[in-house]
């Protein structure tokens, strides 16, 4: 039995870590800025955010590996150094209080998001050279946050990171992400509208390949290194188009041409900027819609053993999960 530290426990990839390395029979500790009114009574909870130094090395007292996802993920903050404070500099104090505290490893979860899109219609690996433009703040908060991780890791610092791609599955239902969300809204009938034509190209990984791939991480990763957990590369349209035959719910959906939706983007942005209303998306992420993000991920494959779920069989457990929610 391990006595392991998750930052970002009650978030959807934390939580569902949570409960498997519980399920192995390892002493699970979170740190979390709340404590969940339904905490799994099985974790160890410690009250505390990434800033907090007293509460960090608390949360590591005797810990030989933390897994670090807790990370500010959302497309806009009414202050823009939200993202760096958070996600930056709050790592960079993860990663002192775990060599200050003696914990053996690290795993960083980072996103695919920070390699950018496909060149050639030509999968990305960890490898790729990257486009000079960066779309979010948080995938550039996230870029920040990985050259901390490898400046430490050539100082001997083991700190491995994970690039997680779009993750869909089964999970608490209170931290459902954004693609669950929008199969979810599908098989309402809500979901109607694709971004452009429907073609742009995705990748999506279920949630126990990505739950695997941390593990694995652990266990076999090099530290310094990437390594891209994908899954399946996709268009829109095929995705839901699974989703509908899989469900039997075939409610059809329509083309959204980018103009249309990046115009409806600024009107939100407007909104949020005047009166600090969030946006359901911003004008940079809409941008990403007008490129293609493919991604092999061989690396993992090869060095770490990683596996991949059929997307249909996947598709077929989450629309599952969600229905009878």
């Amino acid at each position: 039995m391990k006595r392991i530290l998750i930052t970002g426990a009650t978030g959807y990839i934390g939580g569902v870590l949570a409960e498997r390395l519980v399920a192995e029979g390892h002493q699970v500790i979170a740190l979390a800025r709340t404590i969940p009114r339904q905490a799994n009574p099985a974790v160890e909870w410690i009250k505390g955010d990434l800033h907090e130094t007293t509460a960090l090395h608390e949360a590591m007292r005797q810990v030989s590996e933390v897994y670090h996802i807790a990370a500010y993920a959302r497309p806009w903050a009414k202050d823009r150094s939200t993202f760096n404070r958070i996600n930056v500099e709050g790592t960079e104090n993860v990663f002192q209080a775990a060599e200050n505290t003696g914990v053996k490893r690290v795993v960083f979860t980072s996103t695919a998001g920070v390699f950018g899109p496909c060149q050639d219609f030509q999968p990305v690996h960890e490898s790729s050279q990257p486009w000079a433009r960066v779309y979010t703040e948080y995938d550039r908060s996230k870029i920040a946050a990985e050259a901390l991780a490898r400046a430490r890791a050539a100082k001997g610092q083991e700190i491995v990171i994970v690039n997680p791609s779009r993750v869909y599955g089964p999970g608490d239902p209170a931290t459902i992400n954004a693609v669950n969300k929008m199969i979810q809204l599908y098989l309402k009938g809500r979901f109607r509208f694709l971004p452009g034509d429907g073609s742009g190209m995705g990748n999506y990984v279920y949630i126990d390949d990505v739950i695997n791939g941390h593990l694995l991480a652990m266990e076999r990763g090099i530290p310094g290194e990437n390594y891209i957990l994908g899954g399946v590369n996709t268009s829109y349209k095929d995705f839901f188009d699974q989703v509908a035959a899989i469900s039997g719910k075939s409610f059809g959906t329509l083309p959204m041409p980018l103009g249309i939706m990046q115009f409806s983007a600024r009107l939100m942005q407007l909104r949020a900027d005047w009166f600090g209303i969030p946006p359901a998306i911003t004008p940079e992420w809409i941008d990403r819609f007008d490129v293609h993000w493919m991604l092999s991920h061989q690396k993992a494959t090869d060095h770490l053993g990683y596996q991949t779920t059929p997307l249909e069989k996947g598709l077929e457990k989450t629309t599952r999960w969600l229905q009878n929610l």
